[in-house]
């Protein structure tokens, strides 16, 4: 087929649960491509020589080479091609923002002018990914021979599974310590099971422990063993304890009951199965229910309500629909579901009554003005334009800021103001010797790939490091 028959061929619709059905349950929305439906998306692929979309990849996978593989029949060659650079593609295919990245590289969609007519590379990884699975048809790459050398990973996270695996493979041994008593960091606690089913991150997880991943869990680095303990025991160390620490809007009545950080409220629901009234986790299953922000997460906390019984879910947003950060997909899906959304409304002070729980929100109406450091409209009062909003649950859910322990109990780490670990860009080093970081404890509240690919660089670097001392200690 050439490339302008190629350009004729419409995206392929993903089928999904109905709304109406599946906001009483908890199972995964998209029901991913049939083997029909991936060729058909799969044959839109130009094979561009220059490869923009490779280039879009964080991980730098060989996109058009994968596609190929589909256009074939040769799936096992296909997850194979990614799994030299992407050891989570079942993960990255459900949740990383791909127009913003390989999608938005991809020549079909400059040619339409329109990312959302770019090849589906994420469902198509997705594809590949759940083909593997649901056949066994693990693909276990080559494992160098024992180096002799033992690395500890701090965090079970993207960034934290990039590392060991890479390392594995390349002859490391490699120990992760995890302070849930579950893997996959933020893909667990904070991910709903109807946007990532944990099946998938334990099966991620699986695989490494395959190739010799050791996981050792409920161990809190700085609490349960000291940084220097594990400096001591192992030749590099990578921390990848992530940004836990939920950021609040410091307005009048966010210590009422009924208030949760998106952290907590997700975190009960998804990884302590609070969604399941059959759970001895406690949460408060409120009839109305406001998230504050207007990013994945304010997502899904508003579709998490609905899924607790929540008869009216209100996304609060200081921008308009244009500024939100969330993913277009995500909105989508929550518009669906019946999720209101109230742009341009700043809260400015949650409301109780005499006992102490909350009863509502008065909220500021307010207006664009120029662009911020963001790169986005600064939202500005309209002066006498105040109203309340009834709710008996509040979701704040503006962001995190990184996990501050591993840092509190390394003193000679530099931080910046934002609580982040400052590493070297290339290499992830930190001013500590041998003590490498990545993922959301460096960058802050960020994609799921764009922690992977820091966590390929510092492997990098880790091996490069073990393999120096290795010939010194020769010579």
């Amino acid at each position: 087929m050439n490339a302008a028959a190629r350009l004729k061929l419409p995206p392929v619709v993903m089928p999904e649960q109905d709304p109406a059905e599946r906001v009483y349950n908890v199972r995964e929305v998209p029901f991913g491509f049939t083997p029909e439906m991936a060729l058909q998306e799969a044959q839109r692929c130009l094979h561009c020589t220059n490869q923009p979309c490779v280039e879009g990849c964080p991980v730098g996978v060989r996109i058009p080479d994968f596609i190929q593989a589909i256009e074939s029949g040769d799936y096992l060659a296909g997850i194979g091609i990614i799994k030299q650079t992407n050891l989570l593609p079942a993960v990255c295919g459900r949740v990383c923002p791909q127009e913003d990245q390989c999608q938005e590289s991809c020549t079909v969609g400059k040619a339409h002018r329109d990312v959302g007519q770019a090849v589906q590379i994420g469902q198509l990884e997705r594809f590949l990914a759940d083909w593997e699975r649901e056949n066994h048809a693990a693909v276990i790459p080559q494992i160098q021979p024992a180096s002799g050398k033992r690395v500890a990973v701090i965090g079970s996270g993207p960034a934290g599974l990039t590392v060991a695996g890479d390392l594995i493979k390349l002859g490391h041994a490699v120990t992760v310590f995890e302070a849930l008593h579950m893997p996959g960091g933020v893909l667990g606690y904070g991910i709903p099971e109807f946007r990532l089913p944990k099946e998938i991150v334990y099966g991620e997880v699986a695989y490494l422990t395959r190739l010799g991943v050791e996981f050792q869990y409920n161990t809190v680095i700085g609490k349960s063993l000291t940084v220097d303990e594990v400096r001591k025991d192992y030749d590099a160390v990578f921390i990848g304890s992530g940004a836990g620490l939920p950021n609040f809007l410091g307005i009048p009545g966010e210590s009422l009951l009924g208030v949760y950080s998106a952290n907590e409220y997700l975190t009960r629901a998804n990884l302590m199965h609070a969604y399941d009234e059959n759970s001895d986790t406690p949460i408060l299953r409120g009839k109305s229910v406001a998230v504050l922000g207007g990013g994945n997460v304010a997502m899904d906390s508003a579709r998490t309500a609905l899924r607790l019984g929540a008869l009216r879910a209100m996304v609060i947003y200081r921008r308009s629909q244009e500024e939100m950060p969330a993913r277009k997909e995500e909105y989508r899906h929550a518009v669906q579901e019946g999720v209101e959304f109230h742009f341009l409304q700043n809260p400015v002070e949650i409301l109780g009554n005499g006992e102490g729980w909350v009863t509502g929100l008065t909220v500021q109406k307010m207006q664009l003005g120029e662009p911020d450091a963001s790169g986005r409209r600064r939202p500005l009062p309209i002066a006498g334009q105040i109203s309340n909003v009834s709710a008996d649950i509040v979701v704040v859910a503006i962001g995190n800021n990184p996990n501050p322990l591993i840092p509190a109990a390394l003193p000679s780490l530099q931080m910046n103001r934002h609580g982040g670990i400052i590493t070297d860009e290339n290499t992830m080093e930190t001013s500590v010797p041998g003590v490498f970081a990545g993922g959301d404890i460096v960058l802050g509240a960020a994609t799921v790939i764009l922690a992977m690919g820091q966590g390929r660089k510092a492997a990098r670097a880790i091996h490069a490091l073990l393999t120096r001392t290795t010939e010194t200690a020769k010579g």
